[in-house]
């Protein structure tokens, strides 16, 4: 494969890709919808000091042991004519393991072209970001239904932030980014992702935090805990020393359980961090779940998203599928997109209702969706898409109710 060695802003590679869209990662997910998952970006320029990628291969190694990210040039052409192949498709998810807006972005532009791609087809997507948002991509987005934005904020202290992370927005920045999603009219997340035993933990700082982006117009707020992939362990606790000198020590002791090869804190310690948030956000009003958090039970990694969920998809908002109509695509079906719950298939896909079969959770790649288009006939067949889901729905009304 060809590569270019770019050394300026940050280092990085270009490559030509003909990678595809695809769904979740893992079989065994508690991601509630589909989701086709969008990465231009290889390794991050934000360089979290917690970051899981770290511990993955192939371009990844590139940045874990030459911090070198991979930009994949003109991935935006790629995915732009897999989707003119499709006539089944879900929301774009931009971008699972890297910060699709680092700073190689004002470079490249990959996102705000993606982000471009999907609203051109009126397809819905959404953005996972710690770093500014670029001019015009929230403009771009509100011009489509179904498309949010997650900030991802993981302490008030700008002090902690910067140690936790080499790049990124100011936390000030941030909150700022949270109230701009809303006045485009689209439904804002806020993910503590994850949250740092003994660094981030704070009740007080947790509780101001919600109460800030919720004063801002947060819908639904998304938490997870640190886990530590066990290859990754000594980089990540040597850069934990900083926040004291028991930091490492007490969570050594707090990291007993080991589910698919990375580290979690014990599962007492976490409910009781999910039950205190799952309480603040009922009392302020805004949905809350969790993101890939699981506990041994008798041996065997369970899910713990169902037991804290506050709402019917884990991102707070009701997402159908689509299908094509000419050279756009329209919501299938008015459908509530939970297909990890969904046992009735309204959008006439059998393999999208999980909960029909209990089948395995499978993870879907670009060909089911080519294999969906050829079977599409009667999808939807007489049902009218949506205008406004209720997850949508319930996002402005409380919007409203603050303003």
């Amino acid at each position: 494969m060809n590569r270019r060695l770019v050394k300026e802003p940050f280092p990085h590679v270009l490559v030509e890709s003909r990678k595809e869209l695809h769904g979740w990662y893992r079989d065994e997910r508690e991601c509630t919808s589909e989701r086709m998952l969008i990465n231009p970006y290889n390794g991050c320029a934000n360089d979290c000091l917690y970051c899981y990628a770290k511990s993955y291969g192939g371009y990844f190694r590139d940045h874990r042991e030459e911090g070198l990210v991979t930009v994949f040039k003109d991935f935006d052409k790629v995915v732009a004519s897999q989707l003119d192949s499709l006539g089944v498709a879900s929301c774009g998810y931009l971008s699972p393991v890297t910060d699709p807006f680092q700073g190689l972005e004002e470079i490249y532009h990959l996102s705000m072209s993606l982000v471009r791609v999907f609203t051109e087809r009126r397809l819905p997507i959404e953005f996972i970001t710690k770093s500014r948002v670029p001019p015009g991509v929230l403009e771009l987005m509100s011009r489509q239904e179904h498309s949010f934005g997650q900030i991802s904020i993981t302490t008030i202290d700008e002090k902690k932030r910067r140690i936790l992370m080499k790049e990124g927005a100011p936390t000030d920045e941030l909150w700022e980014q949270v109230t701009a999603i809303r006045r485009h009219g689209m439904h804002a997340v806020v993910r503590i992702d994850p949250i740092i035993p003994f660094v981030t933990d704070s009740r007080d700082e947790l509780r101001e935090l919600l109460l800030r982006v919720c004063d801002r117009g947060a819908c639904h707020v998304v938490a997870s805990v640190m886990d530590v992939p066990v290859g990754m362990a000594p980089r990540i606790l040597d850069g934990l020393r900083g926040f004291g000198a028991g930091t490492v020590g007490n969570l050594r002791k707090l990291y007993c359980e080991k589910i698919w090869g990375s580290l979690n804190a014990s599962a007492p310690y976490r409910r009781d961090l999910f039950s205190f948030l799952r309480r603040e956000c009922d009392r302020l009003g805004v949905t809350f779940a969790l993101c890939m958090e699981y506990e041994l039970l008798d041996g065997e990694p369970s899910g713990m998203n169902g037991e804290f969920m506050s709402s019917r998809n884990c991102e707070g908002i009701d997402i159908p599928v689509y299908v094509r109509d000419g050279e756009v695509f329209r919501p299938a079906v008015d459908c509530t997109g939970n297909c990890l719950s969904c046992e009735t298939a309204r959008c006439g896909l059998d393999e999208l209702a999980l909960a029909r079969t209990q089948r395995t959770r499978k993870s879907f790649k670009l060909s089911d969706y080519r294999r969906w288009s050829r079977e599409r006939p009667g999808v939807g067949e007489g049902d009218e898409g949506t205008s406004e889901t209720e997850g949508v729905r319930s996002c402005r009304e409380v919007w409203s109710h603050r303003r």
